[in-house]
């Protein structure tokens, strides 16, 4: 990272800074309440997450133009952190949840500063795309309880329950304004979204006809205290410090993949260049001060970022007016917003969750390979019926075994393993003619590429079925990479050759392969006379030893 982390930020975009920092903040606001609701924190945890986030990761950042806050996938994963801890410790269960906030912006910086920032991203699609459609669908069946008139649960099981009592006692007043909601967000122009955003109007156009029906029929968010928020001190304890840790390595594993995606949009859009490990620290900053201050924790928003951005954002200025402007909005306006009802609130979070949803894997899903698609809804399941850390560990471990499958079988075929006998008539060099005249006696091993270990049970499966040889000639002249593993499949090689009273050649030994075959001891095994530098010297051996009769010991 660069040594000066305020060196992105400029005053010369100033002007242009500040719109896209204000339109940003006019369409986090009706979102940071919205997920500050659905966490279980309370409305006003929202836009104090969105305001810290969004203002340390604009400044400490790496992605000049992106706008920080609560996300869906944050607040699906929050919510249940502060369900467990309430359920589990009931004096101090949302301390506790802000704690594991805290703990997971400083496993972010740590992450940052360790460099790790460019492993998040090489995260598989299949695996993205499974829980991010999970997170969607988590979302949607949430705010189903608050958009049908009932009490809303973090909890998904308790919701899948509670759906046929909701089904059976539907508030048709609240359902028609969540329904409202839906359609303003869908239906609203595009032309004038740069101006009045989709989420915003939603919530200003619910909250007016809200006023026109019965007051005691319509749950709204209720008082939000206005002013700086109070400091909320971490709660520590030996007791709980093994799920302490557990939320806050999973906050911040998820936090980190969704403002590096994020960044990349960001970069796909402004053609600029993010630095991983800055933006890490930058969103760990936040976090944390998020939770000293009683925000929910967040990440990069993509719909925001791309507003930023759209509306003239270009420095980290952009998100930082964001987020004052939401703390403006905090220290006078509190008291508008508690009229908003809890079903407007949820049809702008349905709409969220059917954004998160990756449709165009559905679209294409009969045109991808069986093996995507089993594991994109394998992700998928777990992230809804399990967790999402699971969902994660278990995508990419397959992933990573389909990965070495299909590694393996492309450097098994830059192995060329022949005897002479497979050569055409025409065009044969002279290596293939010698070879040809060894009468099968001399089996030639090249290798073209780099070798992994899981190349090793394939090789010994070709070789097989070459028993007749009497010498094997392992040309390493265009190997490209010769490392631990590979030197140690060579090493097993050559021990299995000898002992079948084989000699063995190498040919053309790199200088970092030599270091890795002189640690293993294999080149003191063979001798300095088996280890040849050109395959002209590794004939001119098998010509003066007479390899036709019976081979002398390698350890001569």
């Amino acid at each position: 990272m660069s040594g000066d982390l305020f060196n992105s930020l400029s005053t010369r975009h100033l002007p242009s800074d500040f719109t896209g920092g204000l339109t940003a903040a006019v369409v986090a606001l009706p979102l940071a309440l919205a997920f500050g609701v659905a966490s279980g924190a309370g409305p006003v945890a929202g836009v104090y997450g969105a305001i810290f986030v969004g203002l340390f990761a604009a400044l400490f950042g790496g992605t000049p133009t992106q706008v920080s806050g609560p996300t869906g996938p944050m607040t699906v994963v929050v919510a249940g952190v502060f369900t467990f801890m309430q359920a589990k410790y009931p004096e101090t269960g949302l301390l506790l949840g802000f704690t594991a906030v805290i703990i997971a912006g400083l496993i972010q910086i740590a992450l940052g500063l360790l460099k790790l920032g460019k492993y998040f991203i090489l995260v598989p699609y299949p695996v993205i795309s499974g829980f991010m459609t999970g997170i969607g669908v988590i979302i949607i069946i949430l705010q189903l309880g608050p958009l049908l008139g009932h009490s809303g649960t973090p909890s998904l099981m308790a919701a899948f329950n509670s759906i046929p009592s909701w089904l059976a006692a539907i508030h048709w007043e609240e359902l028609m304004l969540g329904g409202l909601a839906l359609a303003v967000v869908y239906l609203w122009p595009t032309r004038l979204n740069v101006w009045l955003p989709r989420p915003l109007v939603a919530l200003l156009v619910g909250s007016v006809v809200a006023l026109w029906l019965p007051a005691e029929s319509i749950a709204t968010i209720g008082d939000i205290p206005s002013g700086f928020p109070p400091l909320h001190w971490p709660v520590l304890s030996l007791d709980v410090a093994g799920e302490l840790i557990y939320a806050g390595v999973l906050l911040a594993v998820l936090g980190a993949i969704d403002s590096l995606l994020t960044s990349l949009v960001a970069d796909s859009i402004t053609k600029q260049q993010h630095d991983s490990d800055r933006e890490l620290v930058g969103q760990g900053i936040g976090n944390a001060m998020a939770g000293f201050f009683g925000g929910l924790p967040g990440a990069g928003a993509t719909m925001r970022t791309v507003v930023n951005i759209r509306a003239g954002g270009k420095t980290g200025y952009s998100g930082a007016i964001h987020s004052l402007v939401l703390l403006l909005v905090m220290l006078g306006a509190g008291k508008y917003a508690a009229h908003v009802p809890l079903a407007v609130l949820a049809g702008i979070l349905i709409k969220v969750g059917i954004d998160i949803i990756d449709w165009s894997f559905f679209l294409r899903i009969r045109r991808l390979p069986i093996n995507t698609v089993a594991l994109t809804l394998l992700v998928l399941g777990l992230t809804v019926f399990v967790d999402l850390i699971t969902a994660v560990l278990v995508g990419v471990f397959l992933s990573n075994l389909i990965t070495v499958e299909r590694l393996t079988n492309i450097q098994l075929d830059n192995i060329h393993l022949t005897n002479g006998a497979d050569a055409t008539e025409k065009g044969r060099s002279a290596e293939e003619q010698w070879l040809e005249s060894q009468q099968g006696g001399v089996l030639l091993l090249r290798l073209n590429g780099p070798l992994s270990f899981a190349v090793g049970r394939g090789l010994r499966r070709r070789l097989a079925g070459q028993l007749s040889h009497r010498l094997m000639i392992i040309d390493l002249s265009n190997a490209q990479l010769v490392g631990t593993s590979t030197a140690m499949i060579l090493d097993e090689l050559i021990h299995m050759e000898t002992a079948n009273q084989r000699q063995v050649l190498l040919v053309g030994v790199p200088d970092k392969a030599k270091q890795s075959l002189s640690r293993l001891g294999t080149l003191a095994f063979l001798g300095s006379k088996q280890v040849v530098d050109t395959f002209s010297e590794a004939m001119a051996y098998v010509d003066s030893n007479k390899c036709e009769e019976k081979p002398v010991s390698s350890a001569g």
